[in-house]
């Protein structure tokens, strides 16, 4: 049914994935986030070219299931304000079109989704800097 060298690798690349969580910013945790859902996405395009259904439903299911469970339950929508508010109704979009580039076999509507978050993740990849300067100060502070 597996053949053992896939098995082996697959457990290599859960290993490096948990490994990769396990010391990352909250900051890098979304950054991975993203580039998870991204990556589910082009694999879902390649299944739409390819007229895979299953393939394509899976890959399109585990990019929802990011959006939805990692990156819109990442959001303080009490602390966030309006950019929370702005992002949790993007997600919502972005899963709804998720799951309708499903139904109609879309990869307009996948390439969409993917341009929307690679938008957001070089966005959040550019405030790095300053969320690194943030982190300091307060450990500059308790030194003094």
């Amino acid at each position: 049914m597996f053949s053992p060298g896939h098995s082996g690798a697959n457990a290599y690349a859960r290993v490096g994935v948990e490994t990769g969580v396990m010391g990352a910013s909250p900051h890098r945790l979304i950054v991975m986030l993203y580039q998870g859902a991204r990556q589910a996405i082009a694999q879902a395009r390649m299944h739409v070219q390819q007229g895979n259904v299953s393939g394509r439903g899976e890959a399109i299911g585990k990019a929802i299931q990011i959006v939805e469970s990692g990156l819109q339950q990442s959001l303080n929508l009490e602390v966030g304000g309006e950019i929370a508010q702005r992002l949790n109704a993007l997600y919502g979009y972005m899963s709804r079109r998720l799951l309708e580039a499903n139904i109609k076999a879309s990869e307009a509507m996948l390439v969409e989704v993917d341009g929307l978050l690679a938008t957001l993740e070089e966005a959040w990849i550019g405030i790095a800097p300053e969320i690194a300067r943030m982190a300091a100060q307060p450990a500059a502070e308790s030194m003094r």
